[in-house]
């Protein structure tokens, strides 16, 4: 190796290690990005900003609100009733949805998505997480099994003791629905005291206009299902001359 390629390399393996010390120390500097519109929306994006936005106001993606507008969909979304104000919520607040076995149904599914893993399937607080952390109530031991709906709605809305808010996880008429199924809980018998509970409300226990009609085999024929024991009640519709014959 000649003298002068021995001095290129050892020049080089400089320059190399002054940069790798340089980029080191500058712990603040991200170095050169490659192609940063792939990384970087250029659209405004409402949850993320690199530089300061020079036409909305505070220099932020993001816009406040209008005063007193409320946003699509989250009307009545929070009540003005206070966290700690849960007797209040039991004077004033009324369940607007009726008593049926459509919205009970509606409540027990939404329980057993919400509610089940801590108020377990029979709301005797024995659900895995229950069991786990305790202090789970059972909806019907004491007071529990009196609480009405505007209690349970406010309790869903705001949390309590260990129970942590589900106000943005449920929205409100989730949340009545809920508290409707969960006065079918508080008569102790789990999931199958909902035809003692419709009978205490005198809600018919029959399937009518129920949307579970279509698959019960006892109120209502098979529909959109092959019938080969019945004929065609339209028989011969289009052009014969174009269906052909058996033979």
């Amino acid at each position: 190796m000649t003298h002068s390629l021995k001095l290129g390399l050892q020049a080089s393996a400089i320059l190399f290690g002054s940069v790798v010390a340089a980029s080191c120390n500058q712990a603040d500097n991200p170095g050169i990005e490659y192609a940063p519109q792939m990384y970087e929306s250029i659209p405004y994006d409402p949850l993320r900003q690199v530089g300061t936005n020079t036409i909305n106001p505070m220099g932020i993606n993001e816009r406040t609100p209008v005063v007193g507008t409320v946003p699509r969909g989250k009307e009545d979304y929070y009540t003005h009733i206070p966290k700690d104000s849960v007797a209040t919520a039991e004077q004033k607040l009324r369940n607007p949805y009726a008593q049926s076995k459509n919205n009970l149904e509606e409540g027990k599914a939404l329980y057993v998505r919400n509610c089940l893993h801590c108020h377990g399937e029979q709301g005797d607080g024995q659900g895995l997480v229950g069991i786990k952390f305790k202090g789970v109530p059972n909806y019907s031991a004491g007071a529990y099994k009196t609480m009405n709906e505007g209690h349970i709605y406010h309790v869903i809305q705001w949390g309590r003791n260990r129970m942590m808010p589900h106000g943005s996880q449920v929205n409100p008429e989730e949340r009545w629905k809920i508290a409707m199924y969960v006065r079918v809980l508080q008569l102790g018998k789990g999931p199958d005291g909902m035809e003692d509970y419709m009978k205490a409300n005198g809600m018919k226990a029959d399937m009518s206009g129920d949307s579970t009609q279509a698959n019960d085999p006892q109120t209502q024929k098979p529909t959109l299902q092959a019938q080969a024991d019945k004929g065609s009640e339209t028989p011969g519709q289009g052009d014969k001359g174009r269906n052909g014959s058996s033979n």
